[in-house]
């Protein structure tokens, strides 16, 4: 097939719309149920070129949850332990693959970012990852092919009309890439700079040393930056970005984005949280919701006297800010990756909040060694990459 026809473009207005190569050959994806829209064919194919990255530099099944264009969560397939388990709503008993963990985990980021998300995997699509897509809000998936069986339990999402598209994991694209704006035509080689360890050579502070485990997380925050909306800080624990801060103008408003969902992430380990009472009839998205607004500034609109019942079987008591701070206090071995440069040192400081141990950002500011003092006085590592990864 060398084109196909879309309802409409980015808003309903926006007529007509299609997807097609400016050669006229075959396009690399095939649609195997649904009717994927505009934007989401833009997270398609922008979540699949992480995820696939991501297997090809670390080895392991990677998983992606986009939004608009960016991802609200990415993940290396590591198995899942009780307390992920429950903050992802996943029964203890069920088995899991690999390629199921990597999902739910990238789900599990940032779970309110994720309602209605688009999902990228970079394997063959099995039965365990399949089952937990269909108990969640989802829009569509793309990856390289479906289990029979996997397949048929996707197609019963949303009444029938779920969005699956498959795509051939050895189409290469053309190394020049164009796109209109306002009627005039812009041109740019293709990204296809290659990430791994070695961008992590040229650490400038005076803690010299990065383990083998924050090698691995500083890698899957420069790719996942790499399609991220820039401006864009990414923090990254254990395989799995906890905190993305997407598209903003000021990076210390990227790094406080991405640090508050880190800490929010970090808070939902608490077992004051794991054990909140919820009713039975209370489905997850609104207990995500829930919980993030218990975790707010605002707990009493959802545990006030006159609203907890409508959530909870008793009314939770509130979690304090001495509490929170008390729990986050103790979060260490957490990665960092900046998509530019740090500017000023307050981005280091608020990183040392929410248990930054490791960075790796370009570098190239006038003010670098303003950065690397704040690091050096937390004793965090950070390597200068020397390359920027703005994506728009």
């Amino acid at each position: 097939m060398n084109e196909i026809q879309l309802k409409y473009g980015c808003n309903p207005n926006q007529k007509p719309a299609r997807i097609f190569l400016a050669d006229g050959g075959n396009l690399p994806v095939v649609v195997l149920n649904g009717k994927p829209g505009y934007i989401n064919f833009l997270d398609a194919f922008n979540s699949w070129q992480l995820v696939k990255e991501i297997k090809e530099n670390l080895g392991m099944p990677a998983a992606a949850s986009f939004k608009h264009v960016s991802p609200a969560g990415a993940a290396l397939g590591f198995p899942l332990d009780r307390v992920l388990r429950k903050m992802y709503h996943i029964d203890p008993k069920v088995k899991l693959s690999g390629l199921a963990c990597a999902y739910a985990r990238a789900r599990g980021a940032d779970r309110m970012s994720s309602f209605g998300d688009w999902i990228a995997l970079s394997d063959i699509c099995d039965v365990p990852t399949a089952t937990i897509i269909k108990n969640e809000v989802t829009d569509g998936i793309i990856a390289p092919g479906y289990k029979p069986e996997a397949l048929e339990i996707l197609k019963s999402k949303k009444g029938g009309a779920y969005n699956v598209v498959q795509i051939d994991p050895n189409y290469v694209p053309v190394s020049l890439e164009h796109k209109q704006v306002y009627g005039i035509t812009f041109e740019q080689g293709r990204n296809d700079l290659k990430i791994d360890a070695r961008m992590l050579e040229n650490i400038v502070t005076e803690n010299k040393t990065l383990t083998e485990a924050q090698k691995r997380d500083l890698v899957l925050a420069l790719i996942t930056l790499k399609y991220t909306q820039s401006n864009s800080v990414c923090y990254v624990q254990d395989g799995q970005v906890i905190g993305v801060g997407a598209g903003q103008q000021s990076r210390i408003h990227c790094t406080r984005l991405a640090g508050h969902k880190a800490d929010l992430w970090q808070l939902r380990h608490m077992p004051k949280v794991l054990n909140l009472p919820f009713r039975d009839d209370v489905a997850k998205p609104n207990r995500d919701n829930a919980i993030d607004v218990y975790l707010g500034d605002t707990p009493e609109d959802v545990i006030g006297d006159d609203v907890w019942a409508e959530t909870f079987t008793k009314q939770p008591k509130v979690l304090s800010k001495v509490q929170k701070q008390k729990w986050l206090s103790k979060v260490n071995g957490v990665s960092l990756g900046s998509d530019a440069f740090f500017p000023f040192g307050d981005n280091i400081e608020r990183a040392r909040r929410s248990g930054v141990t490791a960075i790796v950002q370009p570098g190239g500011s006038i003010r670098d060694q303003q950065v690397i003092d704040t690091c050096n006085k937390y004793g965090i590592v950070m390597a200068f990459c020397g390359l920027r990864l703005f994506h728009h």
